[in-house]
């Protein structure tokens, strides 16, 4: 299906067009483990996805320019399709899930592409595309599983090979599968010694199913933040050449992608969407056997909604223990509220609010619940807390 001269060819073609995204090392994300970030979330549009669709339209024919192009997404896809189109003097248009976030319809939009909402999620504007293809005869980019958007995908190992030759292991995220099949094939032919481990969301786990299965598997539902990767069905090319060239394929929750998104901010002062975020969130939180290698996560997209991120912090700073809510039962009289704030203070924590509930039916006649918020330094802190108002007396309830 490919060749590795395919890729070449596309890395001479994305010269001027696609930027050779940095790595960067980012060493406080799992403690013993030597990680870098390879920043495609810097690219132009904000994603990798540029790459691929950008090779896949310079190499069509003048007759299929003149039909013009369309192409489903979740987001990023549409962006590199749109400005791939803008740049080749082209007509495109993307149909993207309604649900889509609002910065990734509008930066669209903004490249000159004409857009068509879908209800439901990716796979339904993937139908919704190839109706209009029928009725129109466009030209149809697919998002992942076709050879030239592969190898546009794959520029990706041919850098990281030449930016880190002593590479031991790269993290990919994996939606449909077209940017882990094109770095593992890239990666695998040059350098068969180097781990390529993929990452899903738990939410949206299609490749991780098939692979399991030995065929490919039709998700019913997906649900996650990782919008980017939220795919029922991974391709048919990309699930043979998954399982082909990649070692392992892992999944990881919302809340450690959430916990993922935070730490990049903090730490590696950038800002990563959830699919974006997967293959650190792997590498945080143990999922993959990485310990004494050179490991590269691929950072593939920063497009993440300004008032999603909002969200994300919060679940964020919940799971690595930075904020917690403490309920606690209390004799309703002067002095209580008091001596709680007392040892939450003598303790460190910050109170952020407190709840006061004197007519919660699962309390005493003469009791009252109260709900604390707090900013805290980690679970650790949190568990000192709890225990120093038990030590008083205090009955806590969470």
């Amino acid at each position: 299906m490919l060749d590795i001269s395919e890729i070449f060819n596309a890395a001479a073609v994305l010269t001027d067009v696609a930027r050779k995204t940095a790595i960067i090392p980012a060493p406080k994300l799992r403690p013993g483990c030597e990680i870098f970030l390879k920043t495609e979330n810097l690219q132009l549009t904000g994603s990798f996805k540029l790459r691929g669709a950008y090779y896949k339209i310079s190499q069509l024919s003048d007759e299929e320019k003149d039909r013009g192009v369309i192409a489903c997404s979740a987001g990023n896809h549409a962006q590199g399709v749109a400005l791939g189109a803008k740049r080749n003097g082209i007509k495109a248009v993307i149909c993207l899930p309604a649900g889509a976030p609002i910065s990734k319809v509008e930066a669209t939009k903004s490249y000159g592409a004409e857009v068509c909402l879908v209800p439901g999620v990716y796979d339904d504007a993937y139908a919704r595309a190839l109706e209009l293809q029928k009725e129109y005869g466009y030209c149809f980019v697919h998002p992942f599983d076709d050879p030239k958007v592969i190898a546009g995908q794959g520029t990706i190992g041919l850098e990281i090979l030449e930016q880190m030759p002593d590479v031991g292991a790269v993290i990919v995220p994996i939606g449909g599968g077209g940017l882990i099949s094109g770095v593992a094939f890239a990666i695998k032919t040059l350098r068969p010694d180097v781990k390529v481990y993929g990452v899903q969301s738990s939410g949206a786990p299609s490749m991780a199913a098939s692979l399991k299965e030995g065929k490919l598997c039709h998700l019913n539902d997906v649900s996650t933040i990782a919008d980017g990767i939220a795919v029922k069905e991974p391709g048919v090319n990309t699930f043979e050449m998954c399982n082909r060239y990649v070692d392992e394929v892992v999944t990881v929750s919302d809340d450690e992608i959430a916990a993922a998104i935070l730490a990049l901010i903090e730490q590696q002062k950038i800002v990563a969407e959830g699919a974006g975020a997967v293959a650190v969130a792997a590498a945080m939180f143990g999922k993959l056997p990485i310990e004494g290698l050179k490991t590269v996560c691929l950072v593939s997209g920063g497009n993440i909604d300004v008032n999603t991120l909002n969200r994300v912090i919060t679940r964020g700073l919940s799971k690595s223990g930075r904020n917690y809510t403490f309920v606690i039962d209390l004799a309703d009289k002067p002095g209580q509220l008091s001596g709680v704030c007392n040892i939450i203070g003598e303790a460190g924590g910050n109170i952020i609010s407190v709840t006061h509930d004197r007519l919660n039916h699962s309390t005493a006649i003469n009791g009252c619940t109260i709900r604390v918020e707090l900013e805290t330094r980690d679970n650790d802190h949190i568990n000192a807390i709890r225990d120093a108002l038990a030590a008083a007396g205090n009955k806590v309830l969470n």
